[in-house]
């Protein structure tokens, strides 16, 4: 299922106002990422971005709507606001009001189906059938609330950013039963964005170890899961003759790492896939794989030469 990320950059600093001076301010900017998954597409109308704080809430987006595919934002970002002026001080909260969406979901015999938030809702693709309600609980009213982390929400001048992320696969969900309902209960969370990680992987065959003619290392797809079973997955690629693949934009945190092929029936590699990875704040990590042996799925077709 798709795992999809949110973040906003945030101006970040100490400031102090002097007496009978104009108050201090940074500005913000609000970007949105995603992760693939099982979902053709995931789709919302963002109408309101508030900075919730200690003295009150700050407006950053206001004069238009903004209506996103999250699935169409793997490996990238796309800008919600861009560098709105706030005062300088603490905030506790992000508030998102989401006036609608839609989801369209693969069956397993074929084809797909829709759940809309309305028959009418303004974000379905033209001539789309509606199959199912998407319920939205007060999203559209109270909004969808992401607490800031400690330490995230001092907001002074300068700029900073923050990463929101908004876990597709989690926060979308079919409700049980007969109901012909999926019902939305995002599951997001936050960080300065210059606390997040990348995840680098390297592929590599091992010494000695021969492919066929026809198969490749960018046969192979690098799969990061996170805590809560969303997974997303890259192919590698070749740059300076180093097959690689890159998972930027990601929340601190334990991440199973795999590989994943339709060319091989089985592999090995050192060190031994699946591993845990952890991701540290504010630094890259990187895992070197060998793969020391590969057979197809008649038998054995990687050898040592």
């Amino acid at each position: 299922m798709k795992t999809t990320r949110t973040w906003m950059a945030l101006p970040l600093a100490a400031a102090l106002v002097a007496c009978g001076s104009s108050p201090a301010t940074g500005t913000v900017t609000v970007q949105l990422t995603d992760a693939p998954g099982d979902f053709v597409h995931a789709v919302v109308t963002i109408t309101e971005i508030d900075l919730v704080g200690s003295d009150g809430t700050t407006r950053l987006l206001t004069d238009r709507s903004i209506t996103t595919d999250l699935l169409t934002l793997a490996n990238d970002t796309a800008t919600l606001v861009k560098d709105v002026e706030v005062p300088v001080g603490s905030y506790s909260q992000l508030r998102f009001v989401i006036s609608g969406g839609y989801v369209e979901v693969a069956q397993p015999g074929g084809g797909t189906i829709i759940y809309a938030s309305s028959p009418t809702y303004v974000g379905l693709p033209e001539g789309a059938t509606v199959g199912g309600t998407l319920q939205m609980p007060s999203y559209a009213q109270s909004g969808l609330k992401v607490n800031l982390p400690a330490g995230s929400g001092e907001v002074a001048t300068g700029a900073n950013v923050l990463l929101v992320d908004f876990d597709v696969r989690q926060s979308f969900g079919q409700q049980a039963g007969n109901s012909g309902m999926w019902v939305m209960h995002p599951v997001v969370t936050a960080t300065r964005f210059e606390l997040s990680g990348t995840v680098v992987v390297t592929l590599a065959a091992i010494q000695g170890l021969s492919l066929p003619s026809t198969t490749a290392l960018g046969d192979f797809r690098a799969v990061l899961t996170n805590a809560g079973g969303s997974a997303k997955t890259l192919p590698f690629t070749q740059t300076a003759g180093t097959w690689s693949a890159t998972f930027p934009y990601l929340i601190p945190g334990d991440f199973q790492l795999d590989l994943d092929t339709d060319a091989f029936g089985s592999f090995t590699t050192d060190p031994v896939v699946p591993r845990s990875v952890t991701v540290l704040s504010g630094q890259p990590t990187q895992v070197n794989l060998l793969l020391t042996s590969v057979a197809a799925p008649g038998g054995t077709v990687g050898a040592m030469r």
